[in-house]
């Protein structure tokens, strides 16, 4: 295990070198001008002298591969740059709002994770029936609704219909002190819309996973040995089916990510994923190789994870990759 994730974390060296040139080579082709982003409603009666000392104060003044080169010697040593958007050094931007993130994504993890494994197996055990077609219809359904919809759909009948649920936001309305009752009550909503936009994956593989194990040879030499149909799924057919779900977990970083960013931005979640599309809209070009190298890192550590699990659960797999 230690020297499988030594090689991965060797090869992640230059991935995220290419990741964050990318971004910078972007930066450079982009049609965008930071520099007007930044100055605003003033940049359209300021004379060309000020607009050129803003461009070298930000640094786009100088070519693709100097800026580079500048932002990742001063990142090997924590200086990120100044969010040119949000007017704060960007570790500053990212350290107070990656907490946010990881307490949503996390919650929604899980949720997905349990839900989704309980609701498998249910439909597995009885393939074809009625409520394996129920739950495989709705898993089939949610795949093809986007986050933000669900997101929408569920403001406007928790929050404004039914009243029990707020809209968005971290606290209450004139409130400036975040209590734990608020945080937990603020962010079920959200973390419950970015659970169920994850679910329908881990539902129906699981499903798969454990519907395949049940007609399997040992499951039915279980079964003419007299086990109980309990014994058989928990000990036989979970063990088994549940493998392909630890590969899972890793290809669903990305998305989990895609689908915080917009979650985040449709409850107003003070999270790193809302900080981004600040980033995008502001051309903050520092701030969006930060978030960047961090989205990059978190699903090669989200891959790495899957691999690890699946080793553990079964020792016939070799820690080679």
């Amino acid at each position: 295990m230690a020297r499988m994730a030594g090689r991965r974390a060797l090869l992640a060296v230059p991935v995220l070198l290419a990741v964050t040139f990318g971004v910078f080579a972007i930066a450079a082709a982009s049609p965008f001008d930071p520099v007007t982003a930044y100055a605003g409603g003033a940049g359209l009666t300021a004379s060309q002298e000020t607009l050129d000392q803003l461009r070298a104060n930000l640094g786009v003044d100088q070519p693709l591969a100097a800026r580079w080169w500048h932002w990742l010697t001063g990142a090997l040593t924590g200086d990120l740059g100044q969010s040119t958007s949000l007017r704060q050094p960007v570790a500053q931007v990212i350290g107070e709002r990656i907490g946010w993130s990881a307490l949503l994504c996390g919650l929604a993890f899980a949720v997905a994770v349990v839900l989704g494994t309980a609701l498998g197996v249910l439909a597995a055990r009885r393939r074809g029936g009625l409520l394996d077609r129920a739950v495989t219809s709705v898993s089939y359904a949610l795949e093809a609704a986007p986050p933000f919809w669900l997101g929408l759909l569920a403001i406007w009948l928790f929050a404004l219909k039914l009243d029990v649920l707020p809209a968005g936001g971290l606290t209450d309305t004139g409130t400036e002190t975040a209590t734990a009752g608020q945080i937990a009550t603020h962010a079920l909503l959200p973390a419950l819309v970015l659970a169920v936009s994850q679910l329908p994956w881990f539902v129906l593989y699981v499903r798969q996973g454990v519907g395949d194990a049940l007609e399997e040879d040992p499951v039915r030499g279980a079964r003419a040995r007299g086990l109980r149909e309990r014994t058989i799924l928990v000990r036989h057919a979970l063990r088994s089916g549940l493998l392909p779900v630890l590969t899972l977990i890793g290809s669903r970083v990305p998305e989990l990510i895609t689908g915080a960013l917009l979650v985040e931005t449709v409850f107003s979640w003070p999270g790193v994923a809302s900080a981004t599309v600040q980033a995008a809209t502001g051309v903050d070009f520092p701030l969006l190789a930060a978030l960047t190298v961090l989205a990059t890192a978190a699903v090669l550590a989200g891959n790495l994870l899957s691999d690890l699990l699946y080793g553990l659960a079964d020792p016939r797999v070799a820690f080679d990759g």
